[in-house]
């Protein structure tokens, strides 16, 4: 039981930065593009509460952690949201190119971490047996965490941050056109990550594209950031 415990810990605390700087990092973007409303609203923090939602943030990963450790003994998918931080883009003097830089934001600074915990892999040699090991499994959730966050959040459909950048970059019309999508794009995620995979599974089938995706995706991603991090060493 201690050893499940520190497991989903060594699970959580990856999971709670890595929203916490995403979301402030677009915080940031704004204020430096020139608009101060996430500052007024107290969101230029790196406090996690400041961030919390209750579901996307606390209830939903937990949920999926604590199954994923139970089923096959380590995080292999995770999903959830902030509480999203307010951006009024009539402050930007480029408003739809500088909406698409605060939302690039959030990825970017979630690759970064990535490359960061990879980096520190090569510091883990210098541990005691015991604490590197710890410490690779904290490292390798950090990596994987922030990796699926970053790329998930880079599905070209509103509200995700991709659905933002697809705005900002398309031609009025089409943008206009895409933008509406904002309204169910939730209720359209979520059908894609869990109903839909749910309801193949009851009937004997499979369909899992989300899922199937970030399979193919993250470890080609994982291995990028261990080489770019001057080919840190794979936990073992």
């Amino acid at each position: 039981m201690i050893k499940l415990i520190l497991a989903f810990v060594v699970a959580a605390i990856p999971v709670v930065i890595a929203i916490t700087l995403h979301e402030a990092a677009h915080g940031y973007a704004a204020l430096a593009l020139g608009d101060d409303t996430p500052k007024q609203a107290g969101r230029l923090s790196l406090n996690p509460l400041r961030h919390v939602d209750r579901v996307g943030t606390i209830i939903l990963p937990a949920i999926l952690i604590a199954t994923q450790l139970l089923t096959i003994g380590h995080v292999a998918f995770l999903f959830g949201w902030a509480k999203p931080v307010p951006i009024d883009p009539s402050h930007f003097p480029n408003p739809r190119r500088d909406m698409a830089l605060v939302a690039s934001a959030g990825p970017l600074t979630n690759f970064a971490l990535a490359w960061l915990g990879a980096l520190l892999f090569h510091l883990t040699g210098y541990l005691p047996p015991e604490a590197a090991s710890l410490a690779g499994d904290g490292l390798d959730v950090f990596i994987v965490v922030n990796l699926a966050l970053g790329l998930f959040n880079l599905i070209p459909v509103p509200p995700l941050d991709g659905g933002r950048i697809v705005v900002g970059i398309l031609p009025l019309p089409l943008a206009i056109f895409w933008a509406r999508f904002e309204r169910f794009g939730l209720l359209l995620l979520v059908t894609l990550v869990f109903i839909l995979p749910m309801l193949a599974a009851s009937t004997g089938h499979r369909f899992d594209p989300v899922g199937d995706a970030a399979g193919r995706v993250i470890p080609n991603a994982y291995e990028l950031v261990l080489r770019l991090a001057f080919d840190a060493p794979r936990p073992d």
